[in-house]
Order: structure tokens, then C-alpha cells, then sequence
């Protein structure tokens, strides 16, 4: 094993103050790095050849402990609330020299990756990881640079990553053990006390949703995007559970990315250069794609293997229902590289309706496109968590309010701008209920939505007359090859007319409610696309 570039590379070690560490190994391989975490104790092989470790103590996100540095930089930018909690420069000074001294006399791994496949927008990252697997991680999740672009490397952000470090909350200002936290002065992302490798991912993924708005003027994006043999580029928003990883997932159409995009004024690019997928009930007829990426220099999370064998037990939860894998990807058969299309001619916002309210498809204007925008809707259904008996909504601003460093409305109005300036269609999908809420109506068929999206890309769509829903105002198409005709009207659909307009009246007022924390900063043109709901709802 062999440190690449040690005599340029130790300064740069040096400068983030650990000049102590017992060594530090930069930019080993994937084979490499599962050796070590082999020969360290802290992982095994499956049967597949994917390396597979235990997360520890968390094995998903830590939303309450994320943190940005407050400042001068930030202090008048950043959307303060209940999702960007603010940290003391005094204290992050503090803390940051408390980690440094932890790592000292410890072997680290050091990465250098980039983030934003379009050349124009690049962001080098250097990671600099107690463990080699959290490091094998940023290999597959960012993009990779050629050996001659290492060796001219020069990071404009650093992200230093040591889940053995417990914060003292009394000492260092944090809320618990466990914190991840963002300077934008000192361009450093600070994680420490979780394994959790997610926290790498969705820290880049906020930073780039603060830079790229904010600096650039180019929208940030979490969602899937894939490209048509004739160059079409479209793009996928919705929530877990809504269908957007199996309908963006499409062998007539290359996949550019699945997760995390930027659309500028001539492209739609990945930020990053793998995938980090759920794996739960994980089967190669439900997920081909996925299923065959599980092979040498893939990373599984927290699984658990069939007894007395190296075969991963996809539906074994015992650890959590958040099983992952991440890889690179061209693990990926029909992925594009450079991860790059143009601009996109049609926008997907998925939505499962557990209500049976919306139709299967609908046409957006660019008001009702940035309103929706803004409310992220779905509903989550009778088991699918602790507690709920019957279907809820959940709103998550932008479809990842969790990951936004300023306030929703300006990337909504960022979308209205795009829209305006280009001949794109946008459309708001149900894959949830038809013929009544949950428990009454039946599932969408999965065949119905995919003939919808199909003759959506086709241009089949504008072929067609459209009626208006009531409440929501949408336009939806009244006919569509291989559907239905009665199922496209989803008032249609109820044997009690009634409990329909009474339903979708009591769905409008939800949204209505939930969009009241942003319409201070909308404009009229995002308030008038607002559902008009009656005053007794």
C-alpha cells in the first residue's frame, strides 16, 4: 500500500491540523480500501463480492444535529429554522480542535473527488475519513478525477469525518454526541459520532443546494433524471414510497443520475458520480438494475446475511429498515457518462395520493408547477410507520426540505424562471389511489402510470382534450393510449360524488395550511395557484 503524492500531500494534511496522524493514506482504490476495512475487523465480503459493514449507533441520518456556522457569511442567507440550526463560530472553533487532537496519532484515509458533472460547476472535495470504509463510500458516491487531475488537486471544500469522536454537548455546543456541521467561512464540513455515511452524501448535496442558487443561478435539484435516444432529458421529484427510483429507472432511456441534479441555463447534470440505494426486500425482478450493481467495490449497510453464508438477506431488518448500498455509477448498465443531459422538456412530480383526490396525470401551469414545488406533497398509509391508522400528508418543501439552506421560495421562483424560459412540461402524477382514499379505492396499477409517463414524453399528451379538477384547479387529460378513460377523472371514480368533493375539499385545506409558512416570501403568481377550497373546510 502506497501513500499517492506523500511529499506535496503531508502540507495539505498538516493545514487542517493533523499534522500528528500516525499516517494518512490518499486515494487508495476500492480493492485497497476493502482491505483494510477487512484486515481492521470492519467488514466482510458477501457472496457477490460487495463489501458489507455495520453503520453502529446510527444507521440513518441525524436531521436535529445538523448545524451551520452562523456568521457573516451566512447569517443573513441561510433559511434559520427547523432545519438549519445555527452554530457558534467560538464553539466550532473549539470543537474542530477537539476532533483534530482525537484523530491525532490515527491512520486517516484522504479522498479527493468533485462534485457536478457539468465542467462548469465543479467542486473539488477532499475527505479525510477515520475508517477506509467511509472513505470507499465517497469513492462511489462523488465523481472521480483522472490521476493527472489528483495531482493537481487543490480542494475547495474539506469534509473531515470521525464517527469515533462523542461530542461533549456542555463543550462543544452541540445538541448530543453526534453533529455534523458546515463553515462556510472555513469551507470545512465537520461529522463526527455517526458511521453513517449518508451524512457525507447530504452534506455536499446541501452545500451545493446554497452555492449553486445563491452564486450561480442554477436550480439544485433532489431528484432522478434520464435521457430519451432522441436527447430529451426529464426529470423525476417525489418523496419515499411515490415510485420516482422505479419510474426514472427506464431501459429505453439512459439514467443520467438518480438523486441529486443542477439545472442550468443549457444542462441538467448529476452532483454526483454513484447511487446510494435502499435495499430493503431488494429482488432482481423488482429492481434488476439495483440487484446486479451489488458486486466488488459496492458498499452495503447494516444488512445481515443468511445463516451460516456470505448472502446478503435483503429482508432481514433486524438491524433497521434502512438498508443501503451505495456504488458507482457505471455499476449501472444504461447510465451516461459524463453524467450530463440538456434541458429538460418534461418535469415529473410524483406524489402517492392515499386520499384517491388527484388524478393518475396532470398538466401544470408554472404557477401551479412552483405551488407544488413548494408543498412537496404526499401521503403515507396505515403500516407504513409507528402510529398511523389511516392515510397522512406529508409536506417536504421542494421534495427535500431536510437538505435546503435557504428558504423554499427561492428555489420555487428559481423553477418559475426556468420554466418561462424554456418549452417545458410539467406534470403532477398519482401513483397513490383511485376510486376512493385508502382502505375504499384500489392502488394505482403500476402499468397505468408508466403508459401515462410514456405518452407524457411522447408528446402523445398534447394530442388530447383536458378537464379541470375541482378544488385544485389541474388540468388532466380525458383520454390516453393503453389507460382507461374512466380512471384519468378521479371524481369519476367514486361511487359517492359526494365524499369525493368533501374529501378533496378537506385535502385543499391541508395544503392550503401547510403553504401559510411560506407565503409571506411567494409571489401572487405562486399564491393564485392555490386550491380554492370552501370556507367550511
Amino acid at each position: 500500500m502506497n501513500e499517492f503524492g506523500i511529499k506535496s500531500k503531508a502540507a495539505s494534511v498538516a493545514s487542517l491540523g493533523l499534522s500528528n496522524v500516525s499516517a494518512a493514506y490518499w486515494n487508495l482504490n476500492p480493492a485497497e480500501l476493502i482491505e483494510e476495512t477487512i484486515v481492521r475487523g470492519e467488514g466482510f465480503l458477501t457472496d457477490t463480492g460487495a463489501l458489507a459493514i455495520d453503520t453502529g449507533e446510527f444507521t440513518g441520518r441525524s436531521p436535529k444535529d445538523k448545524f451551520v456556522v452562523k456568521d457573516e457569511v451566512t447569517k443573513d442567507t441561510v433559511w434559520w429554522g427547523d432545519v438549519n440550526f445555527p452554530f457558534e463560530p467560538a464553539k466550532w472553533e473549539i470543537l474542530y480542535n477537539r476532533v483534530t487532537a482525537y484523530l491525532s496519532g490515527k491512520e486517516v484515509y484522504v479522498r479527493d473527488n468533485y462534485a457536478c458533472a457539468d465542467p462548469a460547476y465543479r467542486l473539488n472535495v477532499r475527505t479525510v475519513t477515520e475508517y477506509p470504509w467511509s472513505n470507499l463510500f465517497a469513492n462511489n458516491l462523488f465523481l472521480r478525477p483522472t490521476q493527472d487531475e489528483i495531482m493537481n488537486f487543490v480542494p475547495d471544500w474539506t469534509i473531515i469525518n470521525a464517527p469515533g469522536f462523542k461530542a461533549d454537548h456542555t463543550i462543544d455546543g452541540t445538541r448530543q454526541h453526534n453533529f455534523t456541521i458546515m463553515n462556510f467561512t472555513k469551507k470545512i464540513i465537520l461529522i463526527g459520532g455517526s458511521g453513517y455515511t449518508g451524512e457525507i452524501k447530504k452534506s455536499i448535496f446541501t452545500l451545493l443546494n446554497y452555492i449553486l442558487p445563491h452564486e450561480k443561478g442554477v436550480l439544485s435539484m433532489h431528484c432522478s433524471a434520464n435521457i430519451g435516444k432522441a436527447g430529451d432529458t426529464a426529470i423525476f421529484f417525489g418523496l419515499s414510497g411515490t415510485g420516482k427510483t422505479t419510474l426514472s429507472a427506464d431501459p429505453e432511456r439512459g439514467l443520467i443520475g438518480d438523486d441529486e441534479h443542477g439545472w442550468s441555463d443549457n444542462s441538467v447534470f448529476n452532483f454526483e458520480g454513484g447511487c446510494y440505494a435502499k435495499c430493503v426486500d431488494l429482488t432482481k425482478e423488482k429492481e434488476p438494475q439495483i440487484f446486479d450493481a451489488v458486486k466488488f467495490g459496492a458498499l452495503l449497510e447494516n444488512i445481515e446475511c443468511y445463516e451460516n453464508t456470505a448472502t446478503v438477506d435483503f429482508f432481514n431488518i433486524s438491524k433497521t429498515e434502512n438498508t443501503r448500498v451505495s456504488y458507482p455509477i457505471h455499476h449501472i448498465s444504461n447510465a451516461v457518462e459524463p453524467s450530463v443531459g440538456g434541458v429538460p422538456k418534461n418535469i415529473f412530480f410524483l406524489t402517492c395520493d392515499a386520499f384517491g383526490v388527484l388524478p393518475p396525470i396532470s398538466k401544470l401551469t408554472n404557477g401551479q408547477a412552483m405551488y407544488h414545488f413548494i408543498s412537496g406533497y404526499t401521503a403515507k398509509v396505515a403500516g407504513t410507520e409507528m402510529g398511523i391508522t389511516e392515510p397522512s400528508t406529508t409536506f417536504s418543501a421542494c421534495f427535500g426540505k431536510a437538505f435546503l439552506p435557504l428558504h423554499p421560495t427561492k428555489y420555487a421562483e428559481l423553477l418559475g424562471k426556468k420554466l418561462q424560459s424554456n418549452n417545458v412540461n410539467v406534470w403532477l402524477v398519482n401513483t397513490g389511489w383511485t376510486g376512493g382514499a385508502f382502505g375504499t379505492g384500489s392502488r394505482m396499477k403500476l402499468s397505468y402510470t408508466r403508459a401515462l409517463i410514456t405518452a407524457a414524453l411522447n408528446g402523445e399528451l398534447d394530442k388530447v382534450k383536458y378537464d379541470t379538477l375541482p378544488v385544485f384547479g389541474l388540468q388532466f387529460p380525458t383520454s390516453c393510449p393503453g389507460v382507461p378513460a374512466e380512471i384519468l377523472s378521479p371524481r369519476q371514480t367514486w361511487a359517492d360524488k359526494d365524499a369525493y368533493d368533501a374529501k378533496a375539499n378537506d385535502l385543499g385545506a391541508k395544503f392550503v395550511k401547510n403553504f401559510e409558512q411560506y407565503s409571506s416570501a411567494a409571489n401572487d403568481e405562486i399564491k393564485a395557484a392555490a386550491p380554492k377550497v370552501s370556507i367550511n373546510a
